[in-house]
């Protein structure tokens, strides 16, 4: 029992620093500055990180895409690339640190960020136990959402994912103790700002783009603390949007529901706590032709970052198959990225392109091996594609085929 004790005072000391930590995070969110105006910003700049694996074959051919429609911005100094090195797994466990320091100061030069997908050890691999390089930006940064868009045309499918991107499950995921050798644990953070802000930005979404439903993904009918003061922060939000309707499911019947031909399509905007907006859009991805399609954008109020939602596939490196990855979700993810920036029409021409090269026309397939395209290829196919000048008519008809069919 005096072993147990003692253990039951190093766990309780190892909580209220924590508690500390997350009551300090609190106060830094009461205290955080407004939206930046990208109008008042010259040159915005733009980082681009490639990360490692195939990250940086993939973001390359984003960034060539996003060059391409931002031209005249570039020539014009309105925009700047600036490319950042240093996030590799490589210098991340020499350094033992999720983002090394040099790489976290470049970051912050930027105002957006295209990033690579990034190596998060595992047990067993032969890296240090080092944190996320995506949860680090994330909480370095403050990027409080992680916006997944889903969209597959021919089904009625259009999604529009608001994870909460710096609490929950993730908030401290490498901060468990294991208590005795029997007993480890793990802890969850809900906080009334971090609610908030990203359910509000979930019905602001809603109300600017017309879409009259937004629905609450918890499991609050047994997660209560948590799960309850998220759902209890969304009722209190919704009050203030009296022409959006909204619903909450479970994340257990919300996860069946968006296999169900009958319902899904009634889903539209979906805002969720951490863990379960990871899997969910996981799944979700899968309608629009898997992990490898889907782009995300992480949002906050000084900084934004768009990376794909997939990882960085060692092994296509290790099998020399680099040059075969499928950018589409790089590409998804630089449409965010004009859209967050204000160039909603060329990020919206983008989505269009990518629908019609990725799922209606497919004229190119990216297989991932030798025998299917480049991904250079298809970045090529994709920005023929944007100088059609009847790509919008080519996009509506493509798509009204498929569902006759």
């Amino acid at each position: 029992m005096a072993v147990h004790e003692e253990a039951i005072e190093r766990a309780g000391e190892h909580f209220a620093g924590l508690i500390r930590s997350q009551l300090d995070r609190v106060e830094r969110m009461k205290k955080a500055e407004d939206w930046v105006d990208y109008t008042s910003l010259r040159p915005i700049i733009i980082g681009v990180c490639g990360g490692d694996g195939i990250g940086p074959v993939i973001t390359h051919q984003a960034e060539r895409v996003l060059r391409f429609l931002l031209e005249p911005e570039v020539q014009g100094g309105k925009v700047e690339f600036r490319t950042i090195e240093g996030l590799t797994i490589e210098n991340r466990a020499a350094q033992n640190t999720a983002i090394p320091d040099d790489v976290l100061a470049a970051l912050k030069q930027c105002h957006l960020i295209l990033k690579g997908p990034t190596t998060t050890p595992r047990a067993g691999d032969p890296w240090p136990n080092v944190e996320s390089a995506n949860v680090a930006m994330r909480k370095e940064l403050d990027l409080f959402a992680n916006v997944r868009p889903v969209r597959v045309p021919d089904q009625g499918i259009d999604w529009i994912f608001f994870r909460e991107n710096t609490e929950g499950a993730y908030a401290v995921g490498s901060q468990g103790i294991h208590v005795t050798e029997d007993l480890a644990i793990d802890f969850t953070v809900a906080t009334s700002e971090g609610s908030d802000r990203i359910i509000r930005l979930a019905f602001e979404h809603a109300r600017r783009n017309g879409i009259n439903r937004v629905t609450v993904v918890t499991k609050a009918n047994v997660i209560k603390t948590t799960d309850g003061k998220f759902l209890d922060i969304a009722r209190k939000v919704a009050a203030d949007y009296p022409q959006v309707v909204w619903d909450d499911w479970y994340i257990d019947i919300m996860t069946a529901k968006l296999v169900d031909p009958k319902r899904r399509t009634d889903f539209k905007v979906v805002v969720l706590p951490n863990l379960y907006g990871d899997i969910l859009t996981d799944e979700a991805a899968e309608f629009q032709g898997g992990v490898g399609t889907a782009g995300s954008a992480n949002i906050g109020k000084r900084y934004a970052m768009f990376e794909a939602i997939h990882g960085s596939a060692p092994r296509m490196v290790q099998e020399g198959r680099a040059e075969y990855a499928d950018p589409s979700s790089m590409l998804r993810a630089a449409a965010m990225l004009l859209d967050h920036l204000g160039f909603t029409d060329r990020g919206r021409r983008l989505e269009m392109a990518l629908d019609v090269c990725g799922n209606l026309e497919k004229r190119l397939a990216v297989s991932g091996r030798p025998g299917g395209a480049r991904g250079s290829e298809f970045a090529d196919y994709v920005m023929e594609t944007l100088q059609d000048g009847n790509l919008a008519e080519k996009w509506r008809g493509l798509s009204a085929q498929e569902v006759r069919d």
